[in-house]
């Protein structure tokens, strides 16, 4: 779907105010489903468009919890809390969430649903030095998910009373509508399918039989990771509605900056100063690198500027095999202040080379003089 700046209010896409009850929601659901059925709309992509934008408003709006976080937070908080908000990669993934709620209007598409629903997938993210992100690491995470109420162990009564048979459906977990020569059947709008209502909710989580906790889980970072990147941890997100596998975590990686070394995908630059006698006349230097230090032969007659490749001294690759190179960018250093013995030598040096340099200081009022008695500061014209 689009993005959060670009996303409507789910509300608004269901056509319903913000203090809807749960019929209000799942009837004005229905009514857009049946509007926006591909079955209705063959080739039709701006109806299946809004088809799947309403079952990603209906999601969110018919799930209480997810609902409260909507109402504060937004479409940022649902993003945040699950990893990438509410989503359907086809109109398949919608016809098994919600089949129930089109009934045999549609023919094969709407009926019941074919199977254990799985459950949402959640976020965590962790932040590494570049040291961990070359070599791999274990790293514990934490976030939240909802867990199974320990008061009522996930079943949503009061300890010491059970679920009752719905009047309004008769246990069935369906009705059926009929308009005209159409017969529809939907979901239960008193029990959601369930054919049992809670008539005394737990008082810890008011029905739900789940709450909100932070967990935590190790994870394990492959070598060669980069910002961005995440790591799937399977089987630590949301447990399944309805019996079905629970959802996975994502845990998104930040490697932090270091102050010696820039990344560059694979490889690492490494910016080193050196004098002019070291450029003029060559040197060796004792270059870090993540695997150690490691010596580096500069050549006589260097310019500022110049790279060296350490080959196989860069980063990993999390996806391939192989080693980036460590690139040595060496400058070279002016110093601000010289030494009295160090002035003489590289005056002696400009002599040699026959070049311009800047006299030595003059006091203000020399230069002064200077300017005056050189007539410099008037300007003759031609008679």
């Amino acid at each position: 779907m689009a993005n959060q700046a670009t996303k409507r209010c789910y509300y608004e896409v269901l056509g319903v105010e913000r203090r809807a009850s749960h019929d209000d929601i799942a009837s004005a659901y229905r009514r857009l489903a049946i509007k926006y059925h591909p079955d209705k709309n063959p080739g039709d992509t701006s109806a299946i468009a809004q088809f799947k934008e309403a079952a990603e408003a209906f999601e969110v709006l018919s799930d209480p919890s997810k609902r409260q976080i909507y109402d504060r937070y937004g479409h940022a908080g649902i993003d945040r809390q699950v990893g990438a908000g509410a989503h359907f990669t086809d109109v398949e993934d919608i016809f098994s969430a919600f089949g129930d709620l089109f009934g045999d209007i549609f023919g094969g598409h709407g009926g019941r649903r074919r199977g254990p629903r799985r459950g949402r997938d959640v976020r965590s993210e962790v932040t590494l030095t570049l040291h961990e992100a070359a070599q791999g690491v274990t790293k514990t995470v934490t976030f939240e998910r909802h867990e199974k109420c320990t008061t009522c162990s996930g079943s949503g009564c009061r300890p010491g009373s059970k679920r009752q048979m719905c009047d309004y459906c008769g246990g069935h977990g369906h009705i059926i509508q009929s308009a005209g020569i159409v017969r529809m059947r939907t979901t239960c709008p008193s029990c959601h399918g369930e054919g049992t209502v809670i008539q005394q909710p737990c008082p810890q989580c008011q029905g739900g039989g789940y709450q909100l906790r932070r967990v935590e889980t190790e994870v394990q970072i492959p070598a060669g990771v980069d910002n961005g990147m995440r790591v799937r941890i399977a089987g630590q997100g949301e447990p399944s509605p309805n019996g079905g596998p629970p959802g996975d975590c994502y845990c998104f990686v930040s490697v932090a900056g270091h102050p010696l070394f820039e990344r560059d995908g694979q490889h690492l630059v490494c910016h080193v100063p050196i004098t002019f006698p070291q450029a003029a006349l060559g040197t060796t230097l004792e270059i870090p690198t993540l695997q150690g230090r490691e010596n580096l032969e500069i050549p006589a007659g260097t310019q500022t500027g110049a790279v060296f490749r350490l080959r196989g001294r860069g980063m990993p690759d999390a996806r391939r095999r192989g080693l980036g190179d460590l690139l040595v960018q060496v400058l070279i250093e002016v110093p601000k202040s010289l030494s009295p013995q160090e002035e003489t030598l590289l005056r002696q040096l400009a002599d040699e080379e026959d070049t311009n340099v800047t006299p030595h200081r003059k006091s203000f009022f020399e230069k002064v003089k200077d300017y005056f008695s050189s007539g410099e500061d008037t300007i003759q014209s031609e008679e």
